[in-house]
């Protein structure tokens, strides 16, 4: 007998989650396959939606379903599938962009305007029993890979693409600000790719703390650094954590004003530093030194093609430990607990995943 019920986490407008049923959806493209959700980690972008209705250009203007870190089974194939099969356990890249827009044409489907990325108005999530996608945007998992840990690899595929944008090699020396989860993960993938240095920045004992479960070699508080007055004293610091050089990599994953400005002053000569944290639009930058070392300023943006199955291979041979991100864990019927007890806790959570629904 064919489902009838889709249960679905809707957030209908800023402060309003419900609990709806939404129609199951029926296989209309030979390409797609139906999944059934099974683990769905919380974004900080679904908490932004929730609290504020927007980000950027993108407004929430009627009811969307949240979540976009999900993995499920697949339960039924469209007619021309061949790359999965029903009962496979899968991860689902969130983000399906037009083959008919230049970026991605181009190799830059991450790039694409045209982008349908799950959670991001008007498009729906992936917080519900039943999810379609096409199926080259699946990523079988091993056996030894959890539901949990497929739906990290949405967060981990951005750690990920970080690095192959740096270029982090073996040897490779690396700073990282910001020791949430993007950047713990972007730390643990950088030492997987052989980087002998990962130095974590924070202002929190407790995330540089858990930093050491992510690859850091040594980590450094700079809560007693953190005002714009100090921060040559900061990048002097980290030198010195770092044996006297400075990095040839840094990974800025906070958005705050003062550490983009000690990423450009950490960087060496020639070397890079890569932008993924967000945070204000406009700030203070040090563009004479990005100039007059000739480094390299890159933005990252998401993941791009072969980060998705990179990521669960990483969890697969052990070499990221994404369990130990999480954190909390809710069932489906309790969703909208987890989405405020992630807003009333900010400080105890790293990632919460909601399991189901049944």
């Amino acid at each position: 007998m064919a489902p009838i019920e889709n249960p679905a986490i809707v957030l209908r407008k800023v402060g309003e989650i419900d609990l709806e049923v939404r129609p199951v959806p029926f296989i209309e493209e030979p390409h797609y396959v139906k999944i059934a959700i099974k683990a769905t980690g919380i974004c900080g972008s679904d908490i932004h939606y929730y609290r504020t209705g927007a980000i950027g250009k993108y407004v929430v203007k009627s009811p969307m379903v949240l979540g976009h870190e999900s993995s499920g089974e697949v339960v039924e194939i469209g007619a021309a599938v061949t790359r999965v099969k029903v009962g496979d356990r899968v991860a689902i890249e969130p983000g399906v962009p037009s083959r008919y827009s230049d970026e991605t044409k181009e190799g830059r489907y991450n790039l694409c305007p045209c982008m349908a990325f799950a959670a991001t108005p008007p498009i729906d999530g992936t917080l519900l029993k039943y999810y379609l996608s096409p199926e080259d945007f699946l990523v079988k998992l091993p056996g030894n890979v959890s539901y949990e840990e497929g739906a990290a690899a949405e967060p981990l595929s951005v750690g990920v693409h970080s690095n192959k944008l740096a270029e982090v090699k073996f040897g490779s020396k690396v700073v990282v600000f910001g020791a949430g989860p993007i950047g713990l993960l972007t730390g643990a993938v950088a030492r997987a790719f052989g980087a002998s240095d990962v130095i974590f920045v924070d202002i929190f004992d407790n995330k540089l703390d858990r930093a050491r479960k992510f690859g850091a070699t040594q980590v450094l508080n700079s809560s007693k650094l953190s005002k714009a007055s100090q921060v040559q004293e900061l990048a002097n610091k980290i030198k010195e954590v770092l044996g006297g050089v400075l990095a040839d990599v840094v990974f800025e994953c906070s958005g705050v004003d003062s550490c983009i400005d000690a990423s450009v002053k950490t960087v060496k000569v020639g070397g890079t530093m890569v932008q993924i944290g967000m945070g204000q639009n406009y700030v203070s930058f040090p563009i004479a030194e990005v100039s007059g070392k000739e480094m390299k300023l890159i933005g990252c943006f998401r993941y791009n093609f072969g980060d998705y199955r990179d990521a669960v291979n990483l969890i697969a041979s052990g070499k990221v430990n994404v369990k130990a991100m999480i954190t909390h864990r809710f069932k489906f019927e309790d969703a909208k607990k987890a989405y405020d007890f992630n807003i009333a806790h900010p400080g105890e959570v790293v990632k919460t995943i909601i399991f189901g629904p049944e």
